[in-house]
């Protein structure tokens, strides 16, 4: 009989995690250079693999051959293989809503797939995506579509936000995506100031039908085109829901054959790949957003065959659980070196900070490790004028994800000029933050160097290696959340800001006396607000 081993239920409980301690003491001594790593010259070859066309150099980081057996043994003792074996399962690991995680079945290929519901829910966008661009859709006064406004916000804006923008050299369809989510009346009046609503549709996406910042901009959205269209009907001719609450959508005016379903299984952060992005199909066209589902669907079968060893998201995610505990790492940045990519890490922080933001194990105690970091950058070289003088100088320790797409699609004057000089500063920074110029006599100007980054390679930008590079980050902060042992599939913490929200509104538009249960402060700051409201 085998004897019984006691499951780790935290990660310092695991002999790895000494031996990681033992190891990071190494690379913090005085005198350490990160560059003289590359005196072994098969160190890239060592530590950077690639996947179809996604290419990860980890070779600047600090970590050596042994390092890395530690981290591996660390993910086998946290039994990392069996936890992404049960989400591909469909076992129930939202543990704290009782739900599965089948995200990655939204993008298996229509001939394999077992969902008969996702294959549907396709063929009805197919058929939606061609009656828009066919023109066989029209508004309320027979005019074609020419504009389609997304109402949405977190997962249901920023998901087809980023994609739509990433893949504006694929668009095949002649109307133009907009986008609103801040419940700041001035977004939307912005988003429509130039529209007609005769040949204008909203998209409202919202898994409940009730998220305030959505409610609120659908309700605007139909009273702005109730105002040019005195029929009803127009609601019809001019509305597409994507929830779950489908009896809502109807009950606002949406026609029960332009509701589309999100299921209980996919969570808004993970929801681009469901009916939420129908945006992203009319803007590129069916055949490019299941290009977009296969190159997710690559990166999910690479993720659940590989080993540790060379497994891209598992490898990206231990060097992020290596930096914060024991580099006292709070933060890492995404830059990536692409017009393109600029909402990637909008989109990125969303993903990792709603997952990853959690203080309780799954077995509801408080962790006794550091959990998540704060994900944040801008788009290179404009970040180069920014805040890259910190990164090379400052005293915070910040590993850095440099994106970089080697073949430019752009078709203006000098574009291959221009695109190298962009990869030359892309590689020259990741460059500079390793080295450093420790030589320089002038204290002023000394860049100590020793600051670690990843590269993330793609052949080019297209639907397949966008959703392959998506899919990545999805998975690597899968594994993060399984190493700490948190949930990375709830946030209690948006549903609690919602929550107060509704009783700060109560108490903004009351005419009662103040409440006696809110603090000093924020009665105050109620009452300036109404001092300067607008008088009935």
């Amino acid at each position: 009989m085998k004897p019984v081993v006691q499951k780790i239920t935290c990660p310092t409980q695991s002999k790895a995690w000494g031996k990681l301690r033992k190891f990071s003491e190494s690379f913090k001594e005085r005198g350490f250079r990160l560059n003289s790593l590359f005196r072994d010259s098969s160190r890239f070859s060592r530590f950077s693999l690639s996947h179809n066309h996604l290419t990860l150099d980890y070779s600047k980081n600090l970590l050596d051959q042994e390092t890395l057996k530690a981290l591996f043994e660390l993910s086998a003792d946290m039994r990392l293989e069996e936890s992404i074996e049960a989400m591909f399962e469909g076992d129930r690991i939202n543990t704290s809503e009782d739900r599965q995680v089948l995200h990655t079945a939204l993008r298996i290929p229509a001939n394999e797939n077992p969902h008969n519901e996702v294959k549907d829910c396709l063929q009805r966008m197919e058929i939606m995506v061609n009656r828009i661009h066919s023109g066989k859709w029209k508004g309320f006064s027979g005019k074609n579509i020419k504009d389609i406004v997304n109402i949405g916000i977190g997962g249901s804006d920023l998901g087809p936000r980023l994609v739509c923008d990433a893949l504006e050299d694929f668009k095949v369809g002649e109307q133009n995506l907009h986008f609103v989510s801040n419940v700041d009346p001035s977004h939307f009046d912005e988003v429509i100031s130039e529209l007609n609503p005769e040949t204008t549709i909203f998209i409202v996406a919202s898994k409940s039908f009730k998220t305030p910042e959505t409610a609120l901009n659908a309700a605007i959205a139909k009273k702005w085109l109730l105002e040019a269209s005195d029929a009803p009907v127009a609601i019809e001719k001019h509305f597409i829901a994507i929830t779950s609450n489908k009896n809502g959508a109807i009950d606002f005016g949406v026609a029960e054959d332009n509701v589309f379903p999100v299921w209980d299984w996919v969570g808004g952060r993970y929801s681009v790949w469901s009916a939420i992005g129908l945006p992203v199909a009319l803007s590129v066209g069916m055949e490019s957003f299941i290009a977009f589902h296969a190159g997710a669907h690559s990166m999910d079968r690479h993720f659940q065959e590989e080993s540790a060893e060379k497994n891209m998201p598992v490898i990206m995610a231990l060097i992020t659980v290596w930096y914060n505990a024991f580099f006292n790492c709070q933060s890492s940045a995404v830059v990536p070196y692409s017009h393109r990519l600029k909402e990637l890490p909008f989109y990125l922080q969303q993903l990792s900070m709603e997952s990853l933001g959690k203080s309780v194990t799954k077995e509801n105690d408080q962790v006794s490790i550091n959990t998540g970091e704060i994900l944040w950058g801008t788009v290179g070289t404009n970040s180069q004028h920014s805040y890259f003088q910190l990164l090379h100088q400052g005293t915070q320790f910040v590993p850095i994800d440099f994106v970089a797409i080697a073949k430019t699609r752009s078709k203006s004057v000098d574009h291959n000029e221009m695109h190298n000089h962009l990869l030359a500063n892309c590689l020259s920074q990741s460059l500079a933050l390793m080295k450093g110029n420790s030589e320089s006599e002038e204290a002023q100007k000394k860049v100590t160097g020793n600051k670690p980054s990843n590269t993330l390679l793609i052949d080019e930008l297209n639907p397949f290696n966008l959703g392959c590079l998506i899919a990545l980050y999805e998975h690597k902060v899968f594994v993060q959340s399984i190493l700490w042992n948190i949930n990375a599939f709830d946030q209690w913490g948006v549903e609690l800001g919602k929550i107060i929200s509704k009783d700060i509104y109560k108490e903004l538009t009351s005419t009662d006396n103040e409440s006696n249960e809110l603090d000093s402060s924020t009665k105050n700051l109620i009452k300036l607000i109404k001092r300067n409201m607008p008088h009935k």
